[in-house]
């Protein structure tokens, strides 16, 4: 069964990030990965995106076509010797205005955004965590 709950590691991790990589699909699954700015949400267990205009961008209308998404925070820890460290989250988008972004602040957030909700929780080199991937 896949893990969908973030450990104590992994979430040090996302809240030490500023930035991650979103794949969407559209309604024919042709796949696209952009990067976005994110944060961890420790009251809903959710990963949120916002953005400048995100209701105009690509992955907004491809998310209204098909929810499901994978999102991966990254970085290298060292490259010598080579440590590469990531979180990678597939799940399920829902989009929000700006009227619903409570706990948000900045201009990141005065539009649409989404929440991510995991249903499959992946990491590697981040603390003890399994690598389910």
């Amino acid at each position: 069964m896949p893990r969908t709950t973030f450990t104590a590691e992994e979430i040090a991790y996302l809240d030490s990030q500023p930035l991650a990589r979103i794949a969407t699909a559209d309604r024919n699954a042709a796949p696209r990965v952009v990067p976005t700015g994110f944060s961890y949400n420790a009251e809903t267990g959710t990963i949120d995106c916002g953005g400048y205009n995100l209701a105009g961008t690509r992955r907004y209308r491809d998310v209204q076509g098909n929810p499901q998404v994978a999102i991966v925070i990254d970085d290298l820890a060292s490259t010598n010797p080579w440590r590469p460290r990531s979180v990678t989250v597939r799940g399920t988008a829902t989009l929000h205005d700006a009227s619903d972004a409570s706990g948000h602040n900045g201009p990141a957030w005065r539009g649409a955004w989404m929440r991510i909700t995991p249903t499959s929780i992946s990491s590697m080199g981040i603390g003890d965590a399994p690598n389910s991937d």
